[in-house]
């Protein structure tokens, strides 16, 4: 393979991505299989790991509005009373 090709494919992945230009959680389109999320681009959490436990309570409210299919999968990490 070409040192060119093996940029391009380099660059393209560890990409960072939004779902809708107005979300605020970013997202890391990456070759590996963890699911890598941000606010800031600068502290990661691990979907699998971290959500919700490692979440401020505005960032999890950002989040929950934004991926309500996340939340309904995690449904057994939600707080006791907690509307989905």
């Amino acid at each position: 393979m070409k040192a060119s090709r093996k940029k391009e494919q380099a660059d393209m992945k560890n990409e960072w991505f939004k779902n809708n230009p107005e979300d605020k959680v970013w997202w890391l389109d990456s070759d590996k299989s963890e699911i890598v999320f941000s606010f800031d681009k600068k502290q990661v959490f691990y979907l699998y790991r971290d959500y919700p436990y490692k979440l401020t309570k505005e960032q999890k409210a950002v989040f929950d509005a934004e991926n309500p299919h996340w939340v309904a999968f995690f449904m057994d990490r939600q707080p006791e009373g907690a509307i989905i």
